[in-house]
């Protein structure tokens, strides 16, 4: 009995860590700053392939996933043994499922592309002529599969892959001490690692990495102002960490501000930006927020205004949620609801529903609460709120809880 007690605690704990590690890192940018070792005799193709990467990175951060699969295949098809082009279409599959287009088809694409690009990376190990990029390129599939068998509830796999990610991530790092983009999975490693306790702070001493939390978040800031292709990306984290786990707002909303300034096509920066004010008692920052989301619907095509308007909404629904304004928060949610497009914007779908659940949480209405994550875990297309859904139906949100704001 105790020993089924444990291990559904060891599981809500996994559980918990994958609604995080899911829901907010949405891809991941390495580097490939050493395979300049491979053209010491021509500055040509280093500049032409970095060129590439940047403008890659900015796309699927930008949302402009076609572009991103067309640019990273021609990489494919110019050099197919070479794996950062396989991990970087990968991302974009995994890019997608974070926006919201959680479907069969594109679990079972990112699971071919995860593996694709783990074997050409092992093929370069094999081979005995592998240089640290190539390390980092295996570290990272790696790691990303472990959180794939980790959403799976293969937990124990997931620790096996995470074990083999930070041995080919330090490995990069002895290769080449001064590349500051492997700090990104090292110190995502050490922040996360040094959270765990009980059973699975046993568990990660078989990493043969041990967690600090304050060295992780240093590690991170680190690839974020010197990191050559990870700098936006260890943003990301820090974002997330900051404001959701840190619990530190000003902080977190350095970072949104500079990220939405970056990627304007991208309204997820904007809208933390508009909840890092709420959370400050900054409401005409708040309100200016809002209206520039407004503003944004209006400039936009048909299909994106509809996702910027949303987005605004679903703003000022959180709002009333953090304030205590709940009945007022689901009119404006099911508002949402009603102008629904599953096609283009099938994350409010499923995030208003549970944004709905957890009005009734806070109002001490547990079975209506109950009800709306029901409906969400038993979706089709979950959007990922599926995960959310599932630690809620466990545990009841409560007032003051970050994950409101999201």
């Amino acid at each position: 009995m105790r020993a089924g007690i444990a291990e559904k605690r060891l599981r809500g704990t996994f559980s918990a860590i994958l609604v995080f590690l899911f829901l907010f890192f949405p891809c991941s940018s390495p580097s490939v700053q050493n395979a300049a070792k491979k053209y010491d005799q021509s500055a040509g193709p280093v500049l032409y392939v970095n060129q590439r990467i940047v403008k890659g990175i900015h796309l699927i951060y930008n949302r402009r996933f076609n572009s991103a699969e067309d640019l990273f295949g021609k990489m494919i098809l110019d050099s197919p043994q070479d794996p950062c082009g396989h991990f970087y279409l990968t991302m974009i599959t995994w890019a997608r499922l974070a926006a919201g287009f959680w479907t069969e088809e594109m679990m079972d694409e990112f699971k071919r592309r995860i593996d694709r690009a783990i074997v050409v990376a092992q093929a370069r190990m094999d081979g005995g002529g592998a240089n640290s990029y190539d390390f980092f390129y295996l570290g990272g599939a790696l790691g990303f599969k472990g959180r794939f068998e980790l959403m799976k509830g293969n937990w124990f796999s997931s620790f096996l892959l995470a074990s083999d990610a930070i041995k080919a991530l330090k490995t990069c790092r002895e290769m080449a001490p001064s590349n500051k983009d492997v700090l990104l999975g090292i110190g995502t490693f050490d922040y996360y690692t040094a959270r765990l306790s009980g059973a699975l702070k046993f568990l990660t001493y078989f990493l043969l990495h041990r967690g600090d939390r304050k060295e992780g978040i240093k590690k991170l800031y680190d690839a974020a102002a010197h990191a050559t292709y990870a700098s936006t990306e260890a943003k990301s984290i820090l974002l997330h960490i900051q404001f959701f786990l840190e619990k530190n707002f000003p902080k977190a909303l350095l970072l949104t501000s500079e990220l939405s300034g970056r990627y304007d096509e991208n309204p997820r920066f904007k809208l933390l930006e508009g909840v890092c004010f709420i959370q400050m008692d900054r409401r005409q920052d708040y309100e200016r927020t809002v209206e520039e989301l407004r503003e944004k619907s209006r400039e936009a095509s048909p299909v994106t205004a509809g996702i910027w308007k949303r987005r605004a909404l679903y703003l000022t629904a959180t709002n009333d949620l953090i304030n205590g304004n709940y009945e007022k928060a689901r009119f404006i949610l099911e508002k949402i609801l009603a102008d629904q497009d599953p096609v283009n914007d099938p994350a409010m779908i499923a995030w208003p529903l549970i944004k709905i659940g957890m009005s009734y949480d806070l109002a001490g209405k547990r079975d209506q609460a109950v009800d709306y994550y029901h409906r969400v875990f038993r979706m089709k297309n979950g959007s990922g709120a599926q995960f959310l859904a599932k630690k809620l139906l466990g545990k009841p949100i409560k007032p003051k809880n970050p994950f409101i704001g999201y």
